[in-house]
């Protein structure tokens, strides 16, 4: 028998559709084909808009998710086909997602330089309803955030995942996890918890150019 077939698989990516990144829907496909990446998480902040539109004709598989700002920080969820609404408590967020029958998972849970990250005291409070927690996170600068969150998720048994978090077409492809096929969201977890992590790290440049994005969008 030949050796079964892994795909690449990065659960967490921005588009033009977020207001901290320019990049273009077409310029992502590109890069994400470069990379060799064959199913993406489209999860721009607080909307599905760019993901849905891209799963119509992008030649790769399309998860539909969004990084959702909840009153304690983001929480995203994936397998999507409504919006969730911001600024809710986390523990309503994560109602509107299982209202979907979608998957819960915790982004950069202990980078201390993002102000976006869920706070601790709620991560606790939720943890028993996430499915997926980011373990490596390409944009975190510190390797023991990072490794806080691999400690974490070993010690509550859940599903650890490496991913890029991109926002530049620099980023693309830099961190994602390489698993098995799947048909639906229940086994694209079990294909998900047998799946070798790749960990590389980004530029903190990129740091840089997300802020000038932000602000452009501030200006219009």
């Amino acid at each position: 028998m030949g050796k079964k077939h892994l795909m690449r698989v990065d659960l967490h990516t921005h588009t033009e559709y977020s207001s901290d990144s320019e990049l273009a829907l077409e310029r992502a496909v590109e890069g994400w084909q470069r990379a060799g990446i064959d199913c993406v998480a489209v999860t721009d902040h607080n909307t599905i808009a760019g993901a849905l539109a891209l799963r119509e004709w992008a030649p790769l598989r399309v998860i539909v998710g969004s990084e959702v700002r909840t009153c304690e920080g983001e929480i995203i969820g994936l397998f999507l086909e409504e919006e969730i609404a911001r600024d809710l408590t986390p523990e309503e967020t994560i109602r509107q997602i299982r209202d979907q029958q979608g998957l819960v998972m915790i982004p950069h849970p202990f980078d201390r330089f993002r102000q976006s990250r869920l706070t601790e005291a709620a991560l606790l409070r939720v943890l028993p309803e996430v499915d997926i927690m980011e373990v490596f996170n390409a944009r975190t600068a510190l390797a023991r955030d990072n490794r806080r969150a691999e400690l974490l998720a070993a010690e509550h048994g859940l599903i650890s995942v490496a991913a890029s978090d991109s926002h530049t077409a620099h980023e693309l492809g830099r961190s994602y996890v390489e698993m098995a096929d799947f048909d639906s969201p229940q086994t694209f977890l079990d294909s998900l918890r047998e799946g070798r992590l790749v960990k590389r790290q980004s530029s903190w440049f990129v740091h840089a150019f997300t802020r000038w994005a932000k602000l452009r969008s501030r200006l219009g």
